[in-house]
């Protein structure tokens, strides 16, 4: 799995006032869960844009005032009227211990049903795995060459070595929709 670099500094003081004042400088105030202790700290709002604003899950190497931590990003809160980043959550990856992060969907292959005119419809673009971050793969890859008009791949249809799904198996993946072309191919 591919990792970006953060650098960050911790930060003492908290509360609504602090945060502002922290967001007015161009920085996010950050948490990172998970181990023993908890670390709050501000980041560059624009060294996150290349981080949030990509389809691809990173590992983040966060280095907070000289130490370095590897971690996953959990959550982000946006500013509901000007799209700026409010706050972020990390969670520390531990040796041994799985973790659950979302991962984007890419297709492969040519259906069958879109030989014949059908639409292939992609309805889930990133579904959430658990497992050790040593066996997590850049993206899910489906293929779609089976499918034929009218048939469903769902998330319950899918096998990942050493990985469990945490996104529902009756989560529907991708689809061969029906299209009049499709329906006019079916009857002559």
């Amino acid at each position: 799995m591919q990792t970006i670099q953060i650098n960050g500094n911790v930060r003492a003081d908290f509360g609504k006032k602090f945060a502002k004042a922290v967001r007015r400088e161009g920085l996010v105030p950050c948490v990172v869960y998970g181990g023993s202790e908890e670390v709050a700290f501000t980041v560059s709002a624009k060294d996150l844009k290349q981080l949030i604003y990509t389809p691809n899950s990173y590992i983040v190497e966060l280095n907070i005032d000289g130490k370095v931590e590897k971690a996953v990003m959990r959550e982000v809160q946006f500013h509901p009227v000007r799209e700026q980043i409010l706050h972020v959550d990390f969670y520390r990856i531990q040796e041994g211990q799985p973790v659950a992060i979302t991962l984007p969907v890419r297709l492969t292959g040519n259906a069958e049903g879109v030989k014949v005119g059908g639409k292939l419809a992609l309805s889930t673009r990133k579904l959430t795995v658990k497992g050790l971050i040593e066996n997590m793969p850049d993206e899910i890859v489906v293929d779609v060459t089976p499918l034929n008009v009218g048939q469903t791949i769902f998330v319950g249809d899918l096998k990942l070595d050493n990985l469990t799904f945490v996104t529902p198996a009756t989560t529907a993946v991708c689809a061969v929709r029906v299209t009049r072309a499709s329906r006019g191919a079916a009857q002559q």
